[in-house]
């Protein structure tokens, strides 16, 4: 038997991630991580996971979650998560083997070529219907994100006097 020695980042684009996934199931529905990371991972080494999401109403229950499962952490960005994943990526390519980074968007492939550049293996996971060809091209590994990883929920109830 073969041991794989890796020490693997999990970045996550939050709200590309959870909309691929609405309109693939036409629900509202989440990414199940407690099943989602453990197939991302094959039994490598997990040395961060962020959960980067624009806007400031992050579920708690989430963050919890994904700290007491994985030691992670939920980044909120101030406008789309493209940037501040980047840089996130950039700082941490040094202390990794591999780098996953779920979302489908287009906007990822410079990030992509210069990870790889740098000796970093760069794994993309998404929703395969919802990811640009050109970014699965350049990715060392695409995993498609499907049903499968996905859990239905009901959206909290906004008050009437909140919608005042």
């Amino acid at each position: 038997m073969i041991k794989i020695d890796q020490n693997v980042a999990i970045l996550i684009d939050g709200n590309n991630i959870e909309r691929s996934l609405q309109d693939l199931l036409k629900k509202n529905v989440l990414a199940n991580f407690d099943t989602l990371v453990p197939k991302l991972l094959h039994n490598r080494a997990l040395n961060r996971l962020v959960y980067f999401r624009e806007g400031k109403q992050i579920s708690t229950k989430l963050s919890d979650r994904l700290h007491e499962n994985f030691h992670g952490s939920v980044i909120p960005c101030h406008k789309s998560a493209d940037i501040p994943l980047t840089i996130f990526a950039t700082q941490v390519a040094q202390k990794v083997d591999t780098i996953i980074i779920l979302s489908g968007d287009s906007d990822y492939v410079e990030l992509v070529r210069y990870l790889k550049s740098r000796g970093v293996r760069v794994e993309i996971a998404a929703v395969e219907q919802t990811t640009a060809a050109i970014l699965k091209e350049e990715a060392d590994h695409f995993t498609p994100i499907t049903k499968e990883d996905a859990f239905e929920y009901t959206p909290p109830q906004r008050s009437k006097s909140a919608k005042k």
